[in-house]
């Protein structure tokens, strides 16, 4: 009877674990990262002067969008050279917000993080 008695508990233990890890399952996945929409992405390759940023320069139109995304280890961030536009920081795995060119022209721009990074935004 002992014996039978602890085959018992032993299976409600295991049932009850495997319950706990369902749920578990169902409720511990973590928010994706929302999703970035542009016309134009230039990746962050890492600290490589001007092979930082790919593709280095970087053509588009006016009126179109423009983001970063980081496929380094380490946090960067694109500000243009004069100040026009900044992506804030941009940690590893992530893209920028889209910015809008509204303005054509030759844009030069560095990592404020490691200022060796540096692009080029060619805006027509």
């Amino acid at each position: 009877m002992f014996a039978s008695r602890s085959k018992n508990i032993g299976l409600c233990v295991c049932a009850a674990a495997l319950s706990l890890t369902a749920v578990a399952c169902g409720s511990s996945s973590s928010p994706a990262a929302p999703t970035v929409s542009a016309d134009v992405v230039i990746t962050m390759v890492g600290d490589r002067a001007a092979q930082s940023f790919s593709p280095n320069p970087t053509t588009m139109r006016v009126g179109q969008t423009v983001a970063w995304k980081n496929t380094d280890t380490t946090a960067h961030d694109a500000t243009q050279d004069a100040s026009k536009f900044q992506t804030g920081t941009v940690n590893a795995g992530a893209t920028s917000s889209a910015l809008t060119m509204s303005a054509a022209g030759t844009f030069t721009y560095h990592c404020t993080i490691h200022p060796g990074m540096v692009g080029t935004l060619v805006v027509q």
